[in-house]
């Protein structure tokens, strides 16, 4: 492997619990009470999707207007829920150690942009960092050009690359963009919903992973990251 993509939430960044919670509160303020469960096991995929399948169970359809505003929502009751969004548990480290090495890496995430701020500067990324959001393509997760595009601006094959997420929607994109795909569990997706989905292998978190980061044959020496 020649280089590494991740996702953000969950699996760098500790926001998949606030991220449940926004979205149930402003779901149901809307009348679309739904337990966290049903909520949590989208997050990864857009605003949109995942406000309109909760939508699908109570069967109901929505304007696009009305998507949006609920976006709109969840975006400001998250930075009042969270307004710090720490690095999991070897986050960090395993930034730093593939930039030292030289292995090439990028970020690629479903959401916004504008919601990425803290993330960043929790992360500490460079500003040469490859990071790809939502704003970028057309088509978030499960859809694979999110990671296509990374891959792409990482200058490295499809198959000499490997994505590292927390959710069953990043490994069923990575497994559409011919991609291998690692899980961790710091998103709450448990071992085996991320081996049913096609993961390779699966990581407690980020610092497991680095600890064995020599078994998923990822080398350095390349053009930087």
């Amino acid at each position: 492997m020649k280089a590494l993509i991740f996702d953000l939430d969950g699996t760098l960044v500790d926001s998949v619990y606030a991220h449940t919670l926004a979205w149930q509160r402003v779901l149901a303020g809307f009348g679309l009470p739904s337990p966290a469960c049903v909520i949590h096991r989208r997050i990864g995929l857009s605003g949109e999707l995942l406000v309109k399948a909760v939508a699908r169970e109570h069967h109901r359809s929505l304007r696009m207007a009305d998507v949006k505003q609920l976006e709109k929502k969840h975006k400001a009751l998250l930075h009042k829920l969270a307004p710090v969004s720490p690095p999991l548990p070897g986050a960090k480290e395993i930034l730093a150690h593939l930039h030292k090495a030289r292995i090439p890496h990028g970020i690629a995430t479903s959401g916004k942009r504008s919601e990425l701020k803290r993330s960043m500067d929790a992360l500490a990324l460079s500003p040469s960092a490859v990071v790809i959001d939502g704003d970028m393509v057309s088509e978030v997760k499960p859809e694979p050009e999110i990671f296509l595009l990374c891959q792409q601006q990482l200058q490295v094959e499809a198959a000499q690359c490997l994505v590292v997420g927390d959710a069953v929607w990043d490994v069923h994109a990575a497994r559409r963009a011919g991609i291998l795909s690692v899980g961790l569990l710091t998103g709450g997706t448990s071992a085996q919903e991320l081996y049913n989905a096609g993961a390779m292998r699966v990581f407690r978190d980020a610092a497991e992973l680095l600890s064995e980061i020599d078994e998923l044959g990822v080398k350095g020496g390349g053009p930087g990251g």
